[in-house]
């Protein structure tokens, strides 16, 4: 289950997944940011506790990758309080 964060006004989404745990018994998350272009998406993952990048795929800038990850960090607490609530409840 994935679930959404934001939206941003050049149509980047930002998603973060449910609780999963790894074959060692740590628990993880994955932050992802998607971008529609003309034919596909930019894509970059994040996987937290450890904050690497899981997978990227497309034309982020480099300061776009970095302003990613800062928001990463410091959401950890907040990824992961939500993902065990089942997502952030909107009005």
């Amino acid at each position: 289950m994935v679930y959404e964060f934001a939206k941003y006004p050049d149509d980047t989404l930002v998603v973060f997944s449910d609780i999963r745990k790894k074959e060692n018994g740590e628990e993880c998350i994955t932050v992802s940011f998607e971008r529609p272009m003309e034919y596909g998406f930019d894509t970059i993952i994040f996987e937290l506790p450890s904050y690497e990048v899981v997978l990227e795929d497309g034309h982020f800038t480099e300061k776009e990758k970095a302003e990613f990850k800062e928001i990463v960090e410091r959401g950890a607490a907040f990824f992961f309080k939500y993902a065990r609530q089942g997502g952030m409840k909107l009005a």
